[in-house]
């Protein structure tokens, strides 16, 4: 990749993929709305170009970028957070809003366009990891709309002869994860010495940090395989009590409150990533433990407190 657009830019995900791409000395179109506020997240270099533009007018992009592009990244997505699932009718505007970005990558001279699926595409199901391949069996408005938005694409690409991927990302956490979340709300609770409560926690997981999507996300774009889907995650589970204990570990937080409330009705009990043809088809495999995640996104967390850059770790700090 010589020369990209990202929309979605400054969410957790969007952000990682252009940290990435810095140190490849790509060249990238960061799509913001820049009443948004957000902008700073991202850094400043000559390599790095801020484009003004909402969801509802993705089709003026190519208009707004003078250049020709060869991938398109489709990040953004509306009406996500502890809402997402509140109104099928606004879930369900994200399908255009794909389709549209299919249109803009078209037009801009891309060859390979990349979306952003959810692991809730499958639904809830009781699998030792879940695949690519897995049934799809969505029960949301949030997860129907994922769905529908890769299959659309991936349609459309073929008929205006462009390339077409469509990662499904499971459970990431780390820097500028929405506040709403377990890690990212518990990490907040318990550094401010706040008493946390959470369900008996025995579902497995699979935790991936910020980063390491970022990365699984550039190898997707230099890579992947034309139609594939790859499920984007760390590939390995654990106890969810696990991961708080360790959080609660690093924050030196007393009581986490394991087991102070039940578990929400349809609770997904086994959540886990086959990772296998990603690292096939890209070589992807995760940098960061789930300790050295947190412990950037405590560094991270503190730094936000005090007005400073919140500059991660280094490798050898972690």
């Amino acid at each position: 990749m010589k020369r990209i657009v990202v929309t979605g830019a400054t969410s957790m995900i969007g952000g990682a993929l252009i940290e990435e791409c810095m140190k490849h000395d790509t060249e990238v179109y960061a799509v913001v709305r820049a009443s948004s506020g957000k902008q700073s997240r991202l850094p400043s270099c000559p390599k790095l170009h801020l484009v003004d533009c909402d969801l509802e007018n993705l089709h003026c992009l190519p208009e707004k970028i003078p250049e020709k592009c060869d991938t398109f990244y489709h990040i953004a997505w509306g009406n996500t957070g502890e809402s997402r699932n509140k109104s099928t009718e606004l879930q369900s505007r994200n399908i255009f809003y794909t389709l549209q970005a299919v249109r803009a990558a078209e037009a801009l001279g891309c060859g390979r366009f990349i979306g952003a699926g959810s692991q809730a595409e499958y639904g809830p199901m009781d699998v030792d990891k879940i695949s690519p391949d897995s049934p799809v069996n969505p029960t949301t408005p949030y997860g129907a709309s994922k769905l529908a938005a890769g299959q659309l694409a991936r349609m459309l690409c073929r008929e205006l002869g462009m390339e077409c991927i469509w990662p499904r990302i499971f459970s990431v956490y780390g820097i500028y994860e929405k506040e709403t979340t377990m890690i990212a709300s518990g990490l907040r609770r318990m550094l401010a010495g706040e008493s946390t409560e959470f369900t008996p926690a025995m579902q497995r997981w699979d935790y991936l940090y910020s980063k390491d999507a970022g990365r699984a996300y550039y190898l997707i774009g230099e890579k992947g395989r034309n139609g594939a889907v790859y499920c984007v995650g760390s590939g390995q589970a654990r106890p969810l009590k696990e991961y708080i204990e360790e959080m609660a570990r690093l924050t030196n937080a007393k009581e986490p409150g394991i087991g102070a409330k039940p578990y929400p009705p349809g609770a997904v009990m086994n959540l886990c990533a086959d990772t296998e043809s990603l690292t096939e088809d890209t070589g992807f495999v995760p940098e960061y433990t789930f300790e050295q995640g947190i412990r950037e996104t405590i560094a991270w967390l503190k730094a936000q407190e005090t007005g400073q850059s919140g500059k991660a770790l280094t490798q050898k700090e972690r």
